[in-house]
């Protein structure tokens, strides 16, 4: 066997792989040997098939497959010693129809290379890395919230500003039929709370959906409609009040500290704004840090410069997937793959560089982390080391969840790289702040 390579420029090359009869005439003998000893042919004894015979009815087909077999082995050892780095597997270029009988066979197969390339983590901009705070307005907000998700309910007469009001929004026309409760702050004018004071159960207001609710999201609730129904709607619809109250804040007692923490974790105002605190903020790490990851990537692969074997990629695409396409289809996808095909490239040369390396342990300590955050929010705080061992085993069973915590594992490592190595600049803010510099006022 022969194996030569022609590098037709720095990201495409052809790889000939010849085969001669020594390479693989024994093996093929030695097959049809055995199908002679169980061949079951009318007319002959079992094992006394004649060998004419039995290459005339299995020796091709046997020939096929070994070939491919040894072609594929070939290949891919080839690949592995010559240490190229390939993108999508070797395509084999078309031939004319492969003469069987003959003795030798060549085979020719185009490769895409992955480029050369250097990455720099130290941009000449400053990357943000936000640390984002709890200020006093927003604990206090969450203690109100506690304090009503916990209070009692007075029934009123006639509906107030602080209301909490349930009603049935209708429209015939539309099949709209919702009863909710809802309070009026959550409306977008001051018109329409306007409409709700003093109103008195069995009143019926009218409404316009149009500007009714600052958030889609309200509104659908409201109505009970599919997303893209909620969409530019603009029709009336009618609420009738069945019930008003209003809700009595709860007692900031050791009572209420008990039912959110357990016994004597919290014991006055000042713990338990303290913890709200603790709690938001380190649910804001999370949000900070993915912001990072997400800006240093795209810092990334705007500014890491290099070439794609682009046409071999959109012809290897055509097959790669369970359905054909064609080569309008296999542009599209391209196209839209690209930028993610180029950060895994960046991705593996920064592991390469840094010796970051994604271990089965650390799979299996992150799946326990995230056990134990889920079994902490069901009130097991101290789960055995045999229940975790146990659940963990049944997690990783699951490939698909073996791959999900593989990303976020080696998402980490590289977020932890980014943060000693990449040029950032830490800046202080309020979540509210935070929200309004990066998502604007959505």
């Amino acid at each position: 066997m022969n194996i030569t390579r022609e590098n037709i420029d720095a990201l495409n090359a052809v790889v000939k792989v010849d085969i001669a009869k020594d390479d693989y005439s024994d093996k093929v003998e030695k097959i049809l040997t055995d199908y002679r000893k169980t061949a079951n042919i009318p007319g002959f004894r079992k094992g006394h098939v004649p060998m004419g015979m039995v290459k005339k009815q299995y020796g091709k087909a046997v020939l096929v497959d070994e070939v491919n077999k040894l072609l594929q082995d070939a290949l891919n050892k080839y690949l592995t010693e010559e240490k190229l780095d390939v993108l999508g597997q070797p395509l084999p270029k078309p031939q004319d129809e492969i003469n069987w009988d003959a003795d030798d066979f060549s085979f020719e197969f185009e490769l895409g290379l992955a480029p050369e390339f250097t990455v720099d983590l130290k941009s000449k901009k400053a990357i943000t890395h936000y640390n984002i705070i709890a200020d006093d307005k927003m604990i206090d907000e969450q203690v109100e919230r506690i304090q009503k998700q916990y209070g009692k309910l007075i029934s009123q007469d006639a509906i107030a500003k602080d209301s909490e009001v349930t009603g049935t929004f209708t429209n015939e026309e539309e099949e709209i039929e919702n009863t909710v409760t809802l309070t009026l702050d959550k409306f977008k004018g001051k018109a329409t709370e306007k409409q709700f004071v003093g109103a008195k159960v069995g009143d019926t207001i009218a409404l316009k959906t149009k500007g009714l609710y600052t958030d889609a999201n309200e509104l659908q609730h409201a109505l009970k409609l599919e997303q893209d129904k909620v969409e530019g709607l603009d029709i009336e619809v009618t609420f009738t009040v069945t019930e008003i109250n209003q809700r009595e804040l709860a007692d900031l007692d050791q009572e209420l500290f008990d039912k959110l923490f357990g016994k004597d974790a919290v014991k006055s105002a000042t713990e338990l704004k303290n913890k709200i605190k603790e709690d938001a903020e380190k649910q804001f790490v999370q949000q900070s840090d993915q912001k990072l990851l997400n800006d240093v990537t795209e810092y990334l692969v705007d500014n890491t410069k290099f070439d794609l074997p682009a046409e071999f990629l959109q012809k290897w695409m055509q097959t790669a997937g369970e359905k054909e396409i064609d080569e309008a289809q296999a542009k599209e996808e391209y196209e839209k793959s690209e930028k993610s095909l180029r950060y895994q490239l960046i991705e593996g040369k920064l592991m390469e560089a840094n010796d970051i390396k994604l271990d089965f342990e650390d799979v299996k300590e992150s799946a326990k982390g995230m056990i134990k955050m889920q079994m902490a929010q069901f009130g097991q705080m101290n789960p055995s080391e045999k229940e975790l061992e146990d659940i963990t085993a049944r997690v990783l069973s699951n490939q698909d969840e073996v791959k999900r915590l593989s990303e976020q594992v080696v998402s980490q490592k590289l977020l932890n790289l980014y943060k000693e190595k990449a040029n950032i600049k830490t800046k202080e803010l309020t979540y509210e702040k935070f929200v309004k510099e990066v998502y604007g006022d959505k």
